[in-house]
C-alpha cells in the first residue's frame, strides 16, 4: 500500500514537472514578434532559413538558428551562410532593430550573408546579457555604435567584412571581459585607444584606413595570441613594448608606413609562428635575435628598406622550424642566395630583387618547395634544371632576369598553377611548352620573349587557365578557334606579334574574359559582333591590318 502511494505521487510529480516543462517551452510572444521584425526586413532569402520561420513557437525547434532556454526565451541566434554553398547564397535586406527585444539573447551570429544591409541598430544596446556579438561578411554600414561599450559581458565581437566607416568608439575600453575583437575588412579611420581590454587574446584590425602610431598600451595585452594590423596607415616605429607579448602567436604589422628599425627584442616572443613586416619603411639590418625564434615557420620581411649584412652564421643554425621565407625588394646586395635558405626544407622562397646573380640556385630538397620567387634579379643561363625534383611546385616567378633556353627543355612539375617567365630571352614554341604543363596551370606569363611559332590548337588542354599573356614575341600563324574552349580565361594578352587572320568568333563563348589586348599584329575582318569583345576598348584592337567593326568602324558592305 504504501509504495503503491509513493508511486502514484512520483507519477504526479513527473506529470507536472512534464506539462511544465511543455508550456514553458513555448516561446515569448515578445521574443516571437522580434524575429518576425527581422523576418520582415528580409526581401530575399536564399539561404531558405527564414522561410523555415513559420508557426507560433519559436523554441519547437523548427525555426532554423534559434534557440531558447527552458522558459521559452531566445538565447541564441546562429544564422551562417553555409561555406559549402556558392555565392549565390545570401539575404537581401535590412538588420532590424527588433533584435534588440531579445532581452535574454546570449549569443548572436549573422555571418557570410553579404546583401544584409543597413546599420548596427542603437537597441543592440539593450542586450545586456550578451556574449558573443557576430555579424561578419555581410553589407553593413555606418558606423560602430559607441552604445555597444554597454554590452558588459560581451566576449567576442566580431563585425569583420563589412562597409563601416568613421573611428572605432572609445567606449569599446569599457568591455573587460572582451576576449576577441575583429574589426577587419572595413573602412574604418581614425587612431587607436586601448586600455582596459586586459584579457584580449585575438585582435584583428587589418584592412581598414587606421592611422597614427600603434598605441604603446597594446604591448600591456599580455594574453594576446594573435595580432593583425595590417594593410593600414599605421606610422612610425614598432613599439618596443610589443616585446611583452610572450604568448603571441602571430604578429601581423605589413601593408602599413612603419619605420626605424627591426628591433632586437623580436628574439624575445619565443612562442611566435608568424612574423609579417611587410610593405613598410623598415631600415637597417635583420637582427641576430631573430634567429633565436623555434616556432617560426612564416617570416615576410618583404618591401622594406633592410640592408646588408645578413647574420648568415645565426640564421644558418637558428629557426629552426621556418618553413616559408620572403625577403623580397629590400636593399639586398646577396650576389648569390645564401646557403642557409638553399641548403633548408623550405615550402616558400621569396628573393625578387635582392640583386642575385649568375645562374640559378640548386635547392637541395628541392621536393618541398611549393611557391618561388626570384624575379627582377640578374641570373643568367637555363631554366631546365631548376625544375628538377621540384614536383610539389605551384607557383614559379622568374620574371625580368636574363635567362635563356628553349622552351622544349622545359620539364613543369604537374601542379603547378602558376608560371612567370616574362621579360627574359627564352625561344622555342608555345607547342612546346604545353606539351609538359599539367592541367592545373593557372596562370601562364611567357610575355617580352624571344619565343616564334604559332598559338597551338592545343591551348585547349589548358582548362584551368585564367591568365595568359604571350605578348612582345615572334609568334605567328592565328588564333586557333579552339582558345574559345579555355572557358576560365579572365586575361588574354597577344599583342605585339605577327599574328593573322581572323578573330574567331569561338571567342565569344568565354564569358568571364575581363581583359583582352590584340593590339599589333596583322588581324584581319570582322570583330566577333557579341559580348565580351565588342565592348572593350578600341585600343585593344589598334595597330592591325584591317580589323572593323565595333569599337572600331563599321566593317565596309560588300
Amino acid at each position: 500500500m504504501q509504495i503503491s502511494i509513493w508511486v502514484s505521487k512520483i507519477l504526479i510529480i513527473f506529470l507536472v514537472c512534464v506539462c511544465g516543462l511543455s508550456q514553458a517551452q513555448i516561446c515569448s510572444e515578445v521574443d516571437r514578434a522580434a524575429l518576425l521584425g527581422f523576418k520582415a526586413r528580409i526581401v530575399k532569402d536564399t539561404t531558405g532559413i527564414v522561410s523555415s520561420w513559420i508557426g507560433k513557437d519559436c523554441c519547437a525547434g523548427g525555426w532554423e538558428g534559434v534557440q531558447c532556454d527552458l522558459t521559452g526565451r531566445v538565447t541564441q541566434i546562429l544564422l551562417q551562410r553555409p561555406v559549402d554553398k556558392n555565392s549565390g547564397v545570401y539575404m537581401k535586406g535590412i538588420l532590424s532593430p527588433t533584435l534588440g527585444d531579445l532581452k535574454f539573447l546570449e549569443i548572436l551570429v549573422i555571418s557570410g550573408m553579404q546583401r544584409l544591409s543597413g546599420t548596427i541598430p542603437s537597441s543592440f544596446s539593450g542586450l545586456k546579457r550578451l556574449t558573443q556579438l557576430v555579424l561578419e561578411d555581410n553589407s553593413i554600414e555606418g558606423t560602430i555604435p559607441s552604445s555597444l561599450g554597454q554590452l558588459s559581458l560581451l566576449q567576442t565581437l566580431s563585425l569583420s567584412g563589412n562597409r563601416l566607416t568613421g573611428p572605432i568608439p572609445p567606449t569599446l575600453q569599457k568591455l573587460n571581459k572582451l576576449l576577441q575583437l575583429n574589426l577587419a575588412r572595413n573602412s574604418l579611420s581614425g587612431t587607436l585607444s586601448f586600455v582596459n581590454l586586459t584579457r584580449l587574446q585575438y585582435l584583428d584590425l587589418s584592412y581598414n584606413m587606421l592611422s597614427g602610431p600603434i598605441p604603446l598600451v597594446i604591448g600591456q595585452l599580455s594574453d594576446l595570441v594573435f595580432l593583425d594590423l595590417s594593410n593600414n596607415r599605421f606610422a612610425g616605429p614598432i613599439p618596443n613594448s610589443f616585446g611583452n607579448l610572450q604568448k603571441l602567436l602571430d604578429l601581423s604589422l605589413n601593408n602599413n608606413l612603419l619605420t626605424g628599425q627591426l628591433p632586437p627584442w623580436i628574439g624575445r616572443l619565443k612562442s611566435l609562428n608568424t612574423l609579417s613586416l611587410g610593405f613598410n619603411q623598415l631600415v637597417g639590418q635583420i637582427p641576430e635575435s631573430i634567429s633565436q625564434l623555434p616556432h617560426l615557420w612564416y617570416l615576410n620581411l618583404s618591401r622594406n628598406s633592410l640592408s646588408d649584412p645578413l647574420p648568415n652564421d645565426a640564421l644558418s643554425k637558428g629557426i629552426p622550424s621556418l618553413l616559408s621565407i620572403d625577403l623580397s625588394y629590400n636593399k639586398f646586395n646577396f650576389g648569390t642566395v645564401p646557403k642557409w635558405i638553399t641548403n633548408r626544407q623550405l615550402s616558400a622562397v621569396g628573393l625578387a630583387g635582392c640583386n642575385l646573380k649568375g645562374l640559378l640556385p640548386v635547392f637541395t630538397k628541392p621536393d618541398s618547395l611549393t611557391s618561388i620567387d626570384l624575379s627582377d634579379n640578374r641570373f643568367t643561363g637555363g631554366i631546365s634544371s631548376l625544375f628538377q625534383k621540384m614536383s610539389s611546385l605551384q607557383k614559379a616567378k622568374m620574371s625580368n632576369n636574363q635567362l635563356k633556353g628553349n622552351l622544349s627543355d622545359i620539364k613543369l612539375p604537374s601542379g603547378l598553377a602558376l608560371l612567370d617567365l616574362h621579360k627574359n630571352e627564352l625561344s622555342g614554341t608555345l607547342s612546346d611548352l604545353i606539351q609538359s604543363t599539367g592541367r592545373f596551370l593557372e596562370t601562364l606569363d611567357l610575355s617580352s620573349n624571344q619565343i616564334t611559332g604559332t598559338i597551338p590548337s592545343t591551348i585547349s588542354k589548358l582548362a584551368a587557365l585564367k591568365t595568359l599573356d604571350v605578348s612582345r614575341n615572334h609568334i605567328t600563324g592565328t588564333i586557333p578557334p579552339s582558345l574559345g574552349n579555355v572557358s576560365r580565361l579572365g586575361w588574354l594578352d597577344i599583342s605585339i606579334n605577327s599574328i593573322g587572320g581572323k578573330i574567331p568568333t569561338n571567342l565569344l563563348m568565354i564569358e568571364k574574359l575581363k581583359h583582352v589586348n590584340f593590339r599589333t599584329n596583322k588581324l584581319c575582318g570582322e570583330i566577333p559582333q557579341g559580348r565580351p569583345l565588342n565592348i572593350f576598348p578600341s585600343a585593344a584592337y589598334a595597330h592591325n591590318l584591317c580589323l572593323c567593326g565595333k569599337p572600331l568602324t563599321p566593317c565596309k558592305q560588300g
